[in-house]
């Protein structure tokens, strides 16, 4: 199996990954502004709270804690996502491109399946994104918050194991 951007040319690679890396950095500082009027008792750590609830009564009881002013970040911030998304998943997939060409064989291969799921991240945070807005929109069914819950469950183990892998490689040393 091939790594999804094995069409970049090599030499495109590092400055593409340093600019989308840029862009992601400052998206995520955006999320951090908007963010914090979302953390509340009920909802320590603000959307991630929310996307890990799981069920309705806490998911509820978060957006009840939540204000008008604080409900309309959330909302701005779930259709930011969709910005960010495919931001992060190209910096990430990327970086494990890059990773995986300071050594070959299995840890290279083991890249390739990384940088799908860096990809297939995104989708589920878009899955996970829409139960979201139809929960926050007042669609109170037991399914947008277990829907959302399992979609952000996966998406950030695929995103950590994809950000250890290319720390690993890029700490590991070079193999000539």
């Amino acid at each position: 199996m091939n790594h999804p951007l094995d069409f970049i040319q090599n030499e495109r690679r590092k400055p593409l990954f340093l600019s989308l890396l840029f862009l992601t950095l400052v998206l995520f500082a955006v999320f951090r502004a908007l963010d914090t009027p979302l953390r509340t008792a009920a909802a320590p750590n603000g959307i991630v709270s929310y996307e890990l609830a799981g069920e309705i009564k806490p998911a509820a009881e978060m957006l009840a804690s939540w204000d008008a002013h604080a409900q309309l970040f959330a909302a701005f911030g779930l259709g930011l996502d969709y910005l960010f998304m495919p931001a992060y998943a190209l910096t990430l997939a990327l970086g494990i491109l890059l990773a995986a060409g300071r050594r070959p064989g299995w840890f290279a291969r083991l890249g390739a399946w990384l940088g799908w799921g860096a990809l297939a991240a995104a989708l589920f945070d878009a899955v996970e994104n829409f139960s979201l807005w139809q929960f926050l929109l007042g669609d109170f069914q037991s399914l947008w918050p277990r829907l959302a819950a399992l979609c952000a469950t996966v998406k950030f183990s695929l995103l950590l194991l994809g950000l250890m892998y290319a720390l690993i490689g890029w700490l590991w040393p070079k193999q000539k």
